[in-house]
């Protein structure tokens, strides 16, 4: 028999931001499968966790950054909802999955760019485009920006660019995927006290200089970012489209 919950995938759902997102988004009844690069453990932990609060959960094992690999990953995800949701389709993409290697300008190798741009752009890109047969009519992609694309901070050059394409993309999404009333928006997180950001938060007065700079006085937690990629999965959040979300506390 057909399940009626809703589910979500999301990329990176193993630690930081992603797993944030995965509980959110569980609390609204939704079931979610995530995604890991290489830490199967912690990636069962998050399911054991989803499990706990009542709704199923499942991790599959993805490099973002390798887009040959998608079809294969495609396949998996096809053959786990048919096996534990008896679904042929998912509701909810959330690319979330991002890597950190900060450099200035002049000292970023083409290795550096080809890294970055593979996970935060080419990534999301091809693997959205293969997982649209498989993504619900009517359902939502969520993908992730940042602060950085709208002001600038030395050493994030590369990395910002490709955030500023994915705004971008993002709006293309919404347009062309319309007549499948899949809504396409992005959220753009300020920073936030992850291990993503451990090695900037190390630097001595990071943390007060973040807190002066932001209108609410701190630097952000995942919980402030979680829920509101949970909100854009529900029905409540129906008629946001193409939009750009920033989430930095001013």
């Amino acid at each position: 028999m057909e399940q009626t919950n809703k589910i979500a995938l999301i990329t990176g759902g193993s630690r930081g931001l992603g797993k944030n997102a995965a509980l959110h988004i569980a609390k609204k009844g939704i079931d979610v499968i995530i995604t890991y690069r290489s830490k199967k453990d912690e990636a069962e932990d998050v399911v054991a966790e989803i499990e706990q609060s009542g709704q199923k959960a499942a991790a599959l094992q993805l490099d973002t950054g390798i887009v040959k690999s998608f079809d294969a990953f495609s396949q998996q995800l096809t053959a786990i909802l048919k096996e534990k949701w008896g679904r042929e389709h998912f509701d909810f993409l959330v690319n979330n999955a991002g890597i950190n290697a900060p450099s200035p300008f002049g000292k970023t190798t083409e290795e550096d760019f080809d890294n970055l741009v593979n996970v935060h752009f080419k990534g999301v890109y091809f693997l959205t485009q293969t997982l649209l047969p498989v993504i619900a009519d009517g359902g939502r992609i969520i993908n992730f920006s940042s602060g950085l694309a709208r002001f600038s901070t030395p050493g994030y050059a590369a990395y910002a660019s490709m955030k500023g394409a994915i705004e971008v993309f993002t709006r293309y999404l919404a347009k062309e995927l319309g007549p499948r009333k899949i809504a396409a928006n992005v959220i753009a997180p300020g920073i936030i006290e992850t291990d993503f950001t451990s090695e900037a938060f190390s630097n001595p007065g990071m943390k007060e200089r973040v807190s002066q700079i932001t209108a609410l006085g701190r630097p952000g937690m995942p919980d402030d970012i979680g829920g509101i990629t949970a909100f854009l999965c529900t029905e409540d959040a129906r008629w946001i489209n193409a939009q750009r979300i920033e989430a930095s506390g001013g």
